[in-house]
């Protein structure tokens, strides 16, 4: 529930929630008591890059704060508009790696399978605000080939489900596809990067959890919060369900400006993660994509965040410091130095 009001989510379908999302900036400043010289940026904005913001991720937010650092994940800004140096449509180069429709082939032994355009959020700093998914939405006979794909080179022993987010499928295609991925014999695991049990918990159903796990396949889901007030209840038993169907949960996020940039945030994300088994994974530094600039934390400062987590956290509930270089092989480590306390 929103401190101070009254409106709850009274629907546990989540297909119903993600279909009454927040998409008008005007809603959304409204909802959240917040000064209406904001409209102007954010209507320029959401013209590029839509805003998207579901009820139950709203309700996490403090109103009448503009610096709410779940609200700055989503609220539009003129400044997205401006062209900054550096910062492009495709900074990771994934259309040079989309092999054929549905499939992104980066790195040796795993490919990501674009499930769906659909997200529940839109969060301003995506480095796919720009993705071309319109040429990425399968026909059933596509589908036949993205797996002809996989079928056909051995070396592939990891199917990770991305997208858009993969849970805005529903689960009769989740189902579908990962019994069609099981019957492969050279891939050994499946993973899921999603926000949906973050922003839209009741979308975590036994329905999808047998879609996911009534394989062979062991799974690993890979969530993506960025600060510990995205951590709630509903949030948790999502996640506590997941756990109960053996699932393994990791958490990535990226390090953004005005978000979770400091030492407090970092510890806060970490140990509300870690006490309920969800271990952190990645932090990512800011992928450089057109629109995110005012996102952006110097490498130092990173460094910095990161040398001092590991002399107050045990190193389990420390991320690993990343980047995305594209053409590179692999995620790439940022080397940290210990912070003396």
């Amino acid at each position: 529930m929103i401190h101070g009001s009254s409106v709850r989510v009274e629907s546990a379908d989540w297909q119903n929630i993600l279909a009454t999302s927040i998409t008008d900036p005007r809603v959304l400043l409204a909802r959240l008591k917040l000064d209406s010289a904001l409209l102007e940026g954010a209507l320029a904005a959401s013209g590029e890059f839509p805003l998207r913001v579901p009820e139950p991720y709203l309700q996490r937010m403090q109103p009448g704060n503009p610096h709410d650092p779940l609200l700055r994940q989503v609220l539009p800004l003129g400044e997205e508009l401006a062209e900054q140096p550096g910062y492009v449509v495709d900074p990771l180069g994934e259309q040079h790696s989309n092999a054929r429709p549905g499939i992104i082939h980066k790195y040796h032994g795993r490919l990501l399978l674009v499930v769906t355009a659909g997200c529940a959020i839109n969060c301003r700093y995506c480095f796919r605000r720009h993705f071309p998914y319109d040429e990425n939405n399968l026909s059933t006979a596509e589908w036949d080939q993205a797996l002809d794909y996989i079928r056909q080179d051995s070396s592939i022993h990891e199917v990770i489900y991305s997208g858009g987010d993969p849970l805005a499928a529903n689960d009769r295609r989740l189902a579908w596809l990962t019994r069609q991925i099981a019957d492969i014999a050279h891939v050994k695991r499946l993973r899921v990067h999603t926000r949906l049990p973050v922003v839209i918990p009741q979308r975590v159903t036994p329905e999808l959890i047998e879609a996911l796990c009534g394989t062979r396949l062991p799974v690993t889901m890979v969530l993506h919060c960025n600060h510990a007030n995205e951590v709630d209840a509903n949030m948790l038993a999502a996640t506590e369900r997941l756990r109960t169907a053996k699932v393994t949960l990791l958490n990535q996020a990226v390090l953004l400006r005005g978000v979770n940039d400091r030492l407090n945030d970092q510890i806060a994300l970490s140990e509300a993660l870690g006490d309920n088994g969800i271990l952190p994974y990645y932090l990512h530094l800011l992928d450089h994509v057109r629109g995110a600039s005012h996102f952006h934390c110097a490498d130092a400062t990173a460094k910095q965040l990161i040398g001092e987590l590991l002399t107050r956290l045990p190193g389990y509930l420390v991320p690993r410091l990343v980047r995305e270089v594209a053409g590179q092989p692999g995620k790439v480590p940022v080397h940290v130095d210990l912070i003396a306390p």
